[in-house]
């Protein structure tokens, strides 16, 4: 049984880590609404902002919308 309490914490370690993770560094989510309200605007086309992207080179990509 001790196997199976390894995998098992380790799994829930590995998902409370990527849970804290898009609640720290997600730009849909803002915890300071009085310094900065919409975090998603300050980000360029180049940021890559998902954990993991497969056919994406976010270092090439051009900006496609206008600056609020």
């Amino acid at each position: 049984l001790i196997p199976l309490f390894v995998i098992i914490g380790c799994g829930g370690t590995g998902a409370g880590l990527y849970l804290m993770r898009l609640a720290m560094f997600n730009p849909d989510v803002s915890w300071d609404k009085k310094n900065n309200p919409e975090p998603w605007n300050k980000l360029s086309p180049s940021d890559q902002y998902k954990f993991y992207s497969i056919n994406v080179d976010y270092s090439k990509l051009k900006k496609d919308r206008p600056d609020f």
